[in-house]
């Protein structure tokens, strides 16, 4: 793990947007196509909004939320309705928006329908997750119903997630897909959660589901 301390958010926000737009840059003079995975909640918009500012060929990146709760994109606890007003403006509305959500009652309803449209864009090129206080990424929750199968090396690439306290059904990507990432940036912000990533050094997955990507990480801390 290398371990990024800014001295505010704004700067976070900003340095993590020139990596990410070096990395992608990079990528893109690899190969044709680039896979961008991005996180919901609220940390990610500044460096969204720093994101749309930057000149890339946007037209040949593929980006996907590694997460989203079932909700219409109406509801403002949709990471797609983020996704789209925060990252998918200015130069980067060329970018290609890969849903994980459907118009059905169940993610379990459209899960493979998704998986197929995600899987050939496979493996992430550049990743970037929130952490929870719990320790989660995505949306694998400790104590999620089917968190130790979305953990095994042969699990699908997304799967759907409930979990006690959590007000709707999620779909997520899983720990093989995760892991699978070229480059990965774990974000986070203020003591509670560097005191929760500190206590989840050498804690097993199911206790601590971000001990899944913590060895490949570049964690960018701010308070």
């Amino acid at each position: 793990m290398n371990f990024r301390d800014y001295p505010d958010r704004e700067l976070l926000a900003l340095d993590l947007c020139d990596t990410l737009a070096s990395e992608l840059g990079a990528a893109l003079r690899r190969k044709e196509r680039v896979l961008f995975a991005v996180p919901g909640g609220t940390s990610p918009g500044p460096i969204f909004d720093a994101l749309t500012a930057v000149r890339l060929d946007w037209d040949r990146v593929d980006v996907v939320l590694t997460d989203e709760r079932w909700v219409p994109e109406s509801s403002p606890r949709s990471n797609t309705r983020l996704v789209k007003e925060r990252l998918l403006q200015g130069h980067a509305q060329g970018a290609t928006f890969l849903p994980l959500v459907a118009a059905t009652e169940t993610p379990e309803e459209a899960l493979e329908g998704l998986a197929e449209a995600l899987r050939p864009k496979l493996p992430i090129d550049v990743l970037v997750l929130g952490m929870g206080t719990d320790t989660h990424i995505a949306s694998l929750f400790p104590g999620a119903d089917r968190l130790a199968e979305a953990l095994e090396g042969k699990a699908p690439e997304l799967m759907a997630m409930r979990a006690p306290g959590v007000e709707e059904p999620r779909i997520t990507m899983t720990a093989p897909v995760l892991r699978g990432a070229m480059s990965t940036h774990l974000v986070i912000m203020g003591q509670e959660k560097r005191a929760a990533l500190e206590n989840a050094q050498g804690c097993k997955p199911i206790d601590a589901p971000v001990a899944v990507v913590l060895d490949e990480a570049t964690v960018h801390w701010a308070e």
